[in-house]
């Protein structure tokens, strides 16, 4: 880097990729990955979801971690942003409903309700 204008486009860029609240292209997975989430499994879950989609090649998934989602009782959980769409949030997942979430909601766009917040509440 040689001039300011070139750091200011490199922290532009920077932000935009740490940036999770903008909406994104494609489909965007976050995983309580706090003491809690953790505590009740969060990291097969984790898992679970990166080899599905690793298996299934959906490049334009992606997935990431968080601290706590705030619904401790509920973990494990994780929430699903997917672009032109709401939020929803899947709670009390085991590597069974993490694989189902993607086969069913990831790839033929149908929220898999009985395993959400709303569903549970």
């Amino acid at each position: 880097m040689k001039t300011l204008a070139e750091l200011t486009q490199l922290r532009d860029e920077a932000l935009k990729r740490v940036d999770l609240r903008k909406d994104r292209k494609g489909t965007r997975i976050v995983v309580g990955m706090a003491t809690c989430g953790i505590a009740a499994g969060a990291r097969p879950i984790l898992a679970a979801l990166m080899d599905e989609v690793q298996k299934r090649g959906l490049k334009e998934v992606e997935i990431t971690q968080t601290g706590c989602i705030g619904v401790c009782r509920l973990e494990p959980l994780i929430e699903v942003y997917k672009e032109g769409e709401d939020k929803v949030t899947y709670v009390e997942l085991t590597e069974e409903k993490a694989r189902r979430i993607i086969a069913e909601h990831i790839v033929n766009g149908n929220i898999v309700k009985e395993f959400t917040i709303g569903a549970t509440e």
